[in-house]
């Protein structure tokens, strides 16, 4: 029988082998000649940092189209033109591993649609509990608020989306946005004033707490699932969340189903997910309560696809559902330029 001590230090050093393998999966595919930005019409600056200190979790990626540029000092060209609407993405990975850096095509395609985008990386699990990874994402979000307009972007257009542990990251900005709450980084987000055009969480997590709700909905699951959704609860809050006086933005799904009527208008949502996704039910959920509270909310089901299916982009599903996202957001966040 495996003690506790045991048991944690097998969980963490998996993770950091499946970190490591899509790390290097990452790195591989940037080498193909598709992947470099020029070809699409792209610039991308690495690692700008949105808060003070050394941590290489508080450093962000900003992918641009690069008409009407003209050369400047480095790290940017200088832009002339209308400015771009604004995509701010939070990766996923079950708030424990992955970065900016393995979802590098989340920024690429999104800026090659139009879109300025800011990909951003935070604090990780277990060593950083909640609310370290949603902090970061709002002290991030000020951070673009701030500096969007001289890199290009329009403020009145942005949207918030992510994957998985992102998708839960990005829903809880939005009530941080909508919302007057007490946390002093969810204040930080709502002073700056926007208002998001649209929000994309695809295949969320949107409940943290009480995982084990999935397995009672479907008691088939098999056992090896289970323990990895376990795992994301334990590693996120712990036995107590540090530093924080609620946890409910770790659940933002609890918090639009209480119903509150928001500050601030909520934007549209879209909500992609494949029918195998075990979290299949928060978006149902999500969705549902989205609409009880007035809001535009557009679930989309895949049949057949498992967990971030979009993420293999030569898939035919995924191309699917990224043509579905951009149909959704050219009806809401209309680019600037054609793809």
């Amino acid at each position: 029988m495996r003690t506790a001590p045991l048991e944690a230090a097998r969980r963490y050093l998996g993770a950091l082998a499946v970190d490591g393998f899509f790390n290097g999966l990452a790195r591989a595919a940037r080498l193909h000649p598709h992947a470099k930005p020029a070809r699409h019409g792209v610039e991308h600056v690495k690692d700008l940092r949105y808060a003070d200190g050394v941590l290489r979790e508080h450093l962000l990626d900003v992918w641009r189209p690069t008409g009407h540029t003209t050369p400047a000092p480095p790290p940017f060209r200088r832009y002339e033109g209308p400015p771009w609407p604004i995509l701010f993405y939070v990766h996923g990975g079950g708030f424990r591993i992955l970065s900016k850096d393995t979802h590098w095509i989340m920024g690429l395609s999104f800026a090659r649609r139009g879109f300025l985008v800011f990909n951003v990386s935070y604090r990780l699990a277990p060593k950083h509990r909640f609310p370290c990874a949603i902090e970061d994402v709002c002290r991030a979000f000020a951070w673009m608020a701030k500096h969007a307009g001289e890199l290009g972007g329009d403020t009145s257009r942005v949207v918030l989306a992510g994957e998985s542990a992102g998708a839960n990251l990005a829903a809880a900005l939005s009530i941080a946005l909508a919302y007057e709450r007490p946390e002093p980084f969810a204040q930080e987000a709502f002073a700056t004033g926007i208002v998001p055009r649209a929000v994309v969480p695809a295949c969320g997590v949107f409940q943290v707490s009480d995982i084990a709700r999935l397995r009672r909905r479907k008691p088939t699951m098999s056992t090896f699932i289970a323990d990895r959704l376990a795992e994301v609860e334990n590693a996120y809050l712990g036995r107590e969340p540090r530093a924080c006086a609620t946890t409910e933005l770790a659940d933002p799904l609890l918090v639009y189903e209480r119903g509150e009527r928001p500050a601030r208008p909520l934007p549209p949502f879209f909500l992609p997910v494949g029918t195998k996704d075990p979290l299949l039910p928060d978006t149902r959920r999500m969705g549902a309560a989205l609409r009880a509270l007035g809001a535009v909310a557009e679930e989309k089901y895949y049949p057949g696809e498992l967990h971030a299916f979009h993420a293999l982009v030569m898939r035919e599903a995924a191309r699917r559902c990224w043509n579905d996202t951009f149909r959704f957001l050219d009806a809401h966040v209309p680019p600037n330029v054609s793809s």
